[in-house]
């Protein structure tokens, strides 16, 4: 087993071990499987590596995870979160020397966590610094078909540094960019907040333009998008103080229908994914729909893929923040070719992205990447949101949150284009099962195991077991395991 140690910068992280397993074999399989553990609550990464051996005899233990290699299901994609204007702001409020230790900490993959997947806003989302901006405003009552006052130059000050930099650490980085708002003179309301767009085939034209136009600026700007969705939250309405747009289903497939060619035409290879919502519509939308007397589109998703603009999209993007991701499977099980994505959840923890992963779901997106100790800065909308990293707006001291040990877990141990094989959990004893897991083979043909224990006060010993092999482990009440053994 060769081990190549990853070493962290920042004061206090220390070392953790990168898999890099030298394949082995012991009687048909497997000699033994590398461990790494975070503790619940922990917040500095301990360099323990520890050495599980397999054995061919039966597991002792009540509880054992299977993993089956033979069972394969979607391809993994990665994990990450986003730099909105707001974690720009902060991050650049630190010196660059430990700007830079914290942009390594987060995107090396050898020395770092190895984040490889960002969700970008087009122009501004309820996090930004100073003011909603989109990359065409135009005095109020003003059009601009043309496109003639384009401009990404707010994001060129901060928010492209920062990406080209966590490119440059990771080259492998993918981004996903979606909007919060259309610019204001494509709405009915003249307003980046609230509203809807406007229904005519040249704004439609004109939208599709402004996307397209995005993604050549910032591809010209060495920052290429793969992804792209065309509205954030569609069925979130009355918005009253950050950027946002009602877009129903049938006008989502106006616009799709729109771009799609557009961006063919470019001779761009952005994918185009819909929807970019909850699992399920929540209640407050319900009711916010049923003031204005409209339809809250509970199958929005599903009656999206059944227009004629399905054949642009290559998936669907989901949000975490209602709802189960047992949806994603019952999307996934309607329309097998279409691909499923997790592209935000604010204070994502590992349960969610285990069920995410579980369900067909190819990536895991948190949000911001970085707030300070007061969630800020923002205007409007989450007052509670959490970064990924917190920076303290006074002594800049820089805290490694839960979210990005999850993060990790998954970035730095498997690797991309993965494949998700099966492993499920039975305790003969029948006490009740509180581990759960999410298995796949990298394309080495390693194995990764990522495991976390949910209960709150007892640790948990279990098996794992797989090709007729098995290995024995313990986790404490909280903690996450990952871990990795050659084919």
């Amino acid at each position: 087993m060769a081990v190549v140690a990853a070493t962290f910068l920042a004061a206090g992280l220390g070392t953790y071990a990168v898999r890099a397993v030298t394949p082995s074999a012991h009687d048909g399989g497997p000699a033994a499987a590398q461990a790494w553990v975070t503790a619940r609550g922990q917040t500095t990464i301990d360099n323990t590596e520890t050495t599980l051996p397999f054995s061919s005899a039966a597991p002792t233990t009540s509880a054992i995870i299977r993993v089956d290699p033979r069972l394969s299901f979607q391809t993994y994609t990665g994990v990450g979160a986003a730099i909105t204007d707001s974690s720009a702001h902060v991050l650049y409020g630190l010196a660059k020397a430990d700007r830079d230790t914290v942009m390594t900490n987060l995107f090396d993959p050898n020395a770092g966590a190895g984040i490889n997947f960002l969700r970008q806003p087009i122009g501004a989302s309820d996090f930004v610094a100073d003011a909603d901006y989109s990359f065409d405003d135009v005095p109020a009552g003003q059009t601009d078909y043309g496109l003639q006052h384009f401009s990404i130059a707010h994001d060129e000050a901060q928010i492209l540094p920062l990406l080209r930099q966590a490119r440059a650490l990771n080259p492998r980085l993918q981004i996903v960019a979606s909007p919060w708002s259309m610019p204001a003179w494509m709405k009915t309301n003249d307003s980046m907040i609230d509203g809807k767009l406007i229904d005519t085939p040249q704004i439609y034209r004109a939208y599709a333009s402004y996307l397209v136009k995005f993604l050549q600026a910032y591809a010209a700007a060495d920052v290429p998008v793969g992804y792209i969705t065309v509205q954030n939250e569609p069925q979130a309405l009355r918005r009253n103080n950050y950027p946002g747009t009602d877009l129903p289903f049938w006008q989502e497939a106006k616009v799709i229908s729109a771009l799609g060619p557009a961006i063919k035409a470019a001779h761009l290879h952005t994918k185009i994914l819909s929807y970019d919502h909850n699992w399920a519509v929540h209640p407050g939308d319900i009711k916010s729909y049923s003031l204005v007397n409209e339809d809250p589109q509970l199958n929005y998703p599903f009656s999206l893929l059944e227009t004629d603009a399905a054949k642009w999209i290559s998936g669907t993007a989901y949000h975490c923040y209602y709802g189960d991701p047992s949806a994603q499977t019952v999307l996934r099980a309607s329309f097998p070719n279409k691909d499923i994505y997790m592209t935000e959840c604010e204070g994502g923890n590992i349960s969610t992205a285990i069920g995410v992963l579980r369900n067909w779901g190819k990536a895991v997106i948190d949000w911001n990447i970085a707030l300070d100790e007061n969630h800020n800065p923002h205007l409007g909308g989450c007052g509670t949101c959490n970064g990924t990293i917190t920076i303290n707006s006074t002594t800049e001291q820089v805290t490694y949150n839960p979210q990005y040990f999850m993060l990790r877990h998954f970035a730095a141990f498997v690797a991309l284009g993965a494949v998700r094989i099966a492993s499920d959990t039975a305790d003969s004893s029948g006490a009740p099962i509180a581990l759960q897991s999410v298995a796949f083979r990298n394309p080495d043909h390693t194995t990764t195991l990522v495991v976390w224990n949910s209960s709150a006060s007892a640790s948990q010993t279990f098996s794992v077991l797989s090709n007729g092999r098995s290995f024995q482990t313990t986790l404490d009440p909280g903690a996450i395991g990952t871990y990795t053994w050659p084919a």
